[in-house]
């Protein structure tokens, strides 16, 4: 079960890469909407997030209270970037609190063991 957790992992990786770097990509031109890659990361990180609290490794198991803060937080962003998708240009404080809380649940990813 070690390989599928590990492949699992580097697609949840893959996923925040596509988010954030999709982001900051979208922010440098100024026009800020959500573009492919932000969408394609926030389905990329939820689908893997819920495969991955599956108990796949023997013991060291994840708190629940952390698995249902990083589920909470990474709904709310997919729904952010897919609610907002088709708009041409979505507010500041929208696109700012989409990237700071996908910042916030790489953190709790982290620093909470």
């Amino acid at each position: 079960m070690e390989p599928l957790r590990l492949i699992l992992l580097y697609a949840h990786l893959i996923g925040f890469a596509l988010l954030l770097g999709g982001a900051v990509a979208q922010y440098l031109t100024g026009k800020l909407r959500i573009n492919a890659a932000m969408l394609w990361g926030a389905t990329i990180q939820v689908l893997t997030g819920i495969a991955l609290s599956a108990p796949l490794r023997d013991g060291d198991e994840p708190p629940a209270a952390k698995l249902a803060v990083k589920a909470l937080i990474g709904l709310a962003i997919f729904a952010m970037a897919f609610f907002s998708r088709k708009r041409e240009e979505v507010n500041r404080g929208h696109f700012l609190a989409l990237v700071g809380l996908t910042l916030v649940n790489a953190a709790v990813a982290v620093f909470w063991k």
